[in-house]
């Protein structure tokens, strides 16, 4: 790893703090969508590491882009949960922002879906059927925003077929 990508790990594994992902400490998460994010550069791994610390943490926006730049700053402002009352109000203001993304942001797009992955791979493997459920009830809006043509095709299809597959 170059030494961005450790800062942003590190950061990241200390912002989350004793926050859990299920049964496993926060790191297996972020580790686990970074090394999705991997093969499509280091930035993407980068706002991996970095994508839920500002949703979940007192992080800022202006934290993020004071440690890392704008473009990663950018990027984790498109992934991060807008504000509302509900899941729903929430995730349908955030959908919304994801699906007005154009060029190099497009990158956040990218990591959103390795995020997706892992939730959707960890509620199976944990047999979390509620979180399972919630996920294969939001796809299609959620593919709708977040999904553009040759962006990462092959994680899309890894999404879709777990999503729409008997578990």
């Amino acid at each position: 790893m170059t030494y961005e990508q450790v800062k942003a790990r590190e950061f990241a594994v200390k912002s989350h703090g004793n926050q859990r992902y299920g049964k496993h400490p926060y790191s297996y998460h972020l580790d686990e969508v970074a090394s999705k994010a991997k093969a499509f550069g280091e930035d993407a791994e980068i706002i991996a590491y970095l994508h839920d610390v500002v949703e979940d943490t007192s992080v800022t926006i202006e934290d993020i882009e004071a440690q890392f730049g704008k473009l990663i700053a950018d990027c984790v402002a498109v992934v991060t949960d807008e504000k509302g009352e509900t899941r729903r109000e929430r995730k349908k203001k955030t959908y919304q922002k994801m699906a007005n993304v154009t060029g190099v942001t497009e990158l956040a797009l990218i990591v959103k879906v390795c995020d997706r992955l892992s939730n959707v791979k960890n509620s199976i493997k944990d047999q979390n059927t509620k979180m399972f459920i919630m996920y294969c009830r939001e796809h299609d809006v959620f593919r709708a925003s977040a999904y553009r043509q040759g962006l990462c095709d092959e994680l899309w299809q890894e999404l879709d077929k777990l999503i729409t597959t008997p578990n």
